[in-house]
């Protein structure tokens, strides 16, 4: 079986991954920190978004995959994957800003949580034989 869908989101996710990285590392080169946070308000909201994103997109990931792998259209599987991508760009840019409640950071963990939940429910779906 050929993944033709997963492999584009993976390779999005995988890049903004190193670029949320990238933020940290800048953040701890400017503040001159190198382990945790050195109180720095800025420097912790960067790896909580870094960490919240490790968190949740390769599982998110690995069910997108195995829901193209199971047969579910290629639509399907595209709008698991844009959706998790609008959702952890809508979750660095709310979470990013504030540290507090913010549009941006509700609706990519909205978001975030319906993937996981649409994709784990297409999965169970599946391995359940019908008739």
């Amino acid at each position: 079986m050929i993944f033709a869908v997963t492999p584009l989101y993976a390779g999005l996710l995988g890049l903004f991954l190193v670029v949320l990285s990238l933020l940290v590392v800048r953040l701890r080169f400017r503040f001159r920190v190198g382990l945790g946070d050195g109180g720095q308000a800025a420097l912790t909201r960067a790896i909580r978004v870094q960490g919240n994103f490790a968190e949740h997109v390769p599982l998110a990931l690995l069910l997108i995959f195995a829901v193209e792998g199971l047969g579910y259209a290629a639509w399907i599987v595209h709008a698991l994957g844009a959706a998790l991508v609008a959702a952890r760009l809508a979750h660095a840019q709310g979470l990013g800003r504030s540290e507090g409640e913010s549009p941006g950071r509700f609706l990519g963990t909205v978001t975030t949580f319906s993937v996981l939940i649409v994709a784990s429910g297409l999965c169970l779906f599946a391995a359940f034989p019908r008739g």
